[in-house]
């Protein structure tokens, strides 16, 4: 890889706007506060300013593949049941028509349908993360979807169609959860911390290694121990294949590694050599 060459990340988002409110009641103090230090720490994992990102939120599903083309953006409060003041967060980062045409121009030579539009604003699997990583809003921020059906090799094929984007300074970002059983998140029982931890190994191991591996083990996830349990529905690991393909070559490392509620989350980068984990 290039010094040239951005990396690729899938990061965790949190739940809601986690970040910018008080635990629920009942929760820990200090809840989210390793995955917010891990967020505000990227751009030093990046390396330099991009000229834009692209980012594949869990939060946006189309029956093909879209691409946001807006110049600019609005938000998209899509969380319910927080407080007032979260329905008034700001992240007013500019757009990026240009880079969404070539988003829509590497997949259409790959034989990837992808339409693309303007109203819808950044989810908060966008603007939430956002917020913490570039907090001036002073990079342009372009959303993909992921495409209906949630097929693994399909997003590992759009993330190979769009490497290009890597060597024009566009920062590629997948945004989810490794863990998302959202039925038991709040549940600390023995068969869903194992089946997290469990899961959270392989995943870890898939992700180091090499580039072909890799793409085999992340293309058959369902068939991982604790995969079904970590993952009822795969839209919030699926922004990682996107990720992964985009890598194309470049190795995989774990970045960041922490256990919310007795379940563990990772978060990844692809390509350069990643900074030490904090103790």
């Amino acid at each position: 890889m290039t010094t040239s060459t951005l990396p690729t990340f899938y990061i965790p988002h949190g739940g809601g706007p986690c970040f910018f409110m008080d635990p629920l009641p009942g929760l820990p103090s200090g809840l989210w506060d390793p995955m917010a230090r891990h967020l505000r720490s990227l751009p030093h994992a990046v390396g330099r300013r991009p000229r834009a990102v692209l980012v594949i939120s869990a939060h946006w599903e189309c029956p093909r593949i879209t691409v946001q083309s807006a110049a600019t953006h609005t938000l998209l409060f899509d969380y319910y049941g927080f407080p007032d003041h979260t329905y008034r967060l700001r992240y007013p980062a500019a757009g990026e028509p240009q880079v969404a045409r070539r988003v829509r121009a590497l997949l259409t030579q790959q034989g990837i349908a992808c339409d693309e539009e303007q109203e819808r604003g950044l989810d908060h699997g966008v603007f939430v993360p956002f917020k913490l990583i570039y907090p001036e809003a002073d990079v342009p921020v372009v959303q993909l979807s992921l495409r209906t059906g949630l097929d693994p090799l399909e997003h590992l094929r759009v993330g190979r169609a769009l490497q290009p984007l890597r060597h024009a300074g566009v920062l590629i970002v997948g945004s989810g959860m490794s863990f998302h059983n959202l039925r038991h998140f709040m549940t600390i029982e023995a068969s869903l911390v194992q089946g997290s931890d469990r899961f959270d190994a392989w995943l870890n191991a898939a992700v180091s290694a090499s580039p072909a591996d890799r793409e085999r083990s992340l293309a058959t996830w369902s068939q991982a121990p604790g995969a079904l349990v970590s993952h009822p529905r795969s839209e919030h690991l699926l922004p990682l294949m996107v990720a992964a393909g985009a890598a194309g070559d470049d190795a995989g490392h774990r970045i960041h590694h922490e256990r919310l509620l007795g379940k563990l989350i990772s978060g990844f980068q692809f390509g350069a050599t990643p900074a030490a984990l904090p103790a």
